[in-house]
């Protein structure tokens, strides 16, 4: 057998190597608490899952879906509206993905050729990274450092790889860094885009899990944003309908366009009881957003209070369901010090490294146990002695 070349590019995900330590300690009898996938625990509002039963329960529900349904982009569009301040024309500038991760896997196979230039944040989710090099271009990765918030500088992007690049995926709140971006990033953002004719696209799946007070927006609220590029946004954090696969790419009308024309060649369309669902998430009682940041910033507060008095100091983040943490001192590399805490402890969490050269020393832990379940985390690492390592 002859396989495709591209597949040598890839090899298997850190999530399926979890995954795996995971299984393996379970069919053990050991116990386990997995920080390394963000799969939310988090059910969807009573609402939504009435509007998908409903919709479930009707035989007609069950043909293709082949687009999407006028009320769904209708509904999108008012939710941009309502939250955001943005104006979108349901037609155009809207269209549905089967989650983000499709989207994100997807949309560079409708904007670059093969060798394009493709700029993606250093440490990033990786399918930013992953979706890019199944179109066949080439990556510059743009640092997203400490000493800077972890915010892109693009003074940092050489004046040649700006000319030659052709999109740039950008994401505030952040994963894995979970740092956020002000006003005047975006500002610079568009305004370098539109410089160098670079096509924006900016994952906001965050944007409701915001801590402390604080708010956040939309990358197309700024003048010129719908100009140079899109954003996708997704259901699955904020309403608890990660399995259910619902994101949305909105904004400049000719990506918007490409990608429903790409999409209609390999998709017939999301479910219709999810469309129902999806409606009745952003059109219905808003009050289970509220109460999931609510819940995730609890939950920060007991992971993070629990590791730095065991030891392992951790900052708070001010976003999104995930602590970026420093490893601890004595270890060499983070994928190394995630298999010793996988092993001596039985909590699991994603090294750094996974995420991109610059993730390098760090470990992402997922939110996604309950308050006492990451106090218990928090114990078993302790019990464990990993952390009497440090020098």
């Amino acid at each position: 057998m002859h396989f495709s070349e591209r597949m040598n590019r890839f090899g298997e995900g850190i999530f399926s190597k979890l995954l795996e330590i995971k299984r393996q300690k379970e069919e053990k009898g050991e116990p386990v608490i997995d920080l390394g996938v963000g799969a939310p625990n988090i059910p969807p509002a009573k609402h939504i899952t009435d509007a998908l039963c409903r919709a479930a329960a009707d035989p007609k529900n069950y043909v293709y879906a082949i687009r999407d349904q006028k009320e769904l982009l209708e509904a999108a569009a008012q939710w941009y509206h309502r939250r955001y301040g943005v104006d979108l024309d349901p037609s155009l500038e809207i269209c549905s993905l089967l989650g983000s991760q499709e989207g994100l896997a997807h949309i560079a196979l409708s904007v670059v050729d093969e060798g394009d230039v493709v700029l993606v944040p250093d440490p990033c989710y990786p399918v930013f990274a992953d979706g890019p090099v199944l179109a066949g271009a080439s990556l510059f990765y743009m640092a997203q450092k400490r000493e800077n918030g972890y915010l892109i500088d693009f003074k940092d992007i050489p004046e040649e790889v700006a000319k030659k690049a052709k999109l740039m995926i950008v994401s505030y709140p952040n994963n894995p860094t979970a740092a956020v971006a002000p006003d005047s990033f975006y500002e610079e953002l568009v305004a370098f885009a539109r410089e160098h004719d670079i096509l924006v696209l900016h994952d906001n799946a965050y944007s409701e899990l915001v801590f402390d007070g604080r708010e956040c927006g939309s990358f197309l609220k700024f003048p010129g944003a719908k100009e140079v590029g899109v954003e996708f946004n997704s259901l699955s954090k904020t309403y608890g309908l990660a399995g259910a696969r619902i994101g949305f790419c909105l904004g400049n009308r000719e990506v918007v366009g490409r990608l429903k024309t790409l999409k209609s060649n390999m998709d017939y369309g999301m479910f219709l009881p999810i469309q129902q669902a999806a409606i009745a998430a952003i059109t219905g009682d808003q009050s289970c957003v509220r109460e999931t940041r609510h819940a995730y910033e609890r939950r920060r507060n007991a992971l993070c209070d629990s590791m730095t008095r065991i030891g392992w100091r951790m900052e708070k983040p001010e976003a999104t369901m995930f602590v970026w943490a420093r490893i601890p001192k004595g270890f060499d590399d983070s994928f190394s010090f995630a298999m010793e805490l996988a092993e001596k402890s039985g909590v699991l969490v994603t090294p750094g490294s996974a995420f991109g050269p610059s993730g390098e020393g760090y470990a992402r832990l997922a939110l996604v146990q309950d308050e006492e379940v990451l106090k218990k985390a928090a114990e078993m690492v302790e019990k464990s002695g990993i952390l009497r390592k440090q020098p």
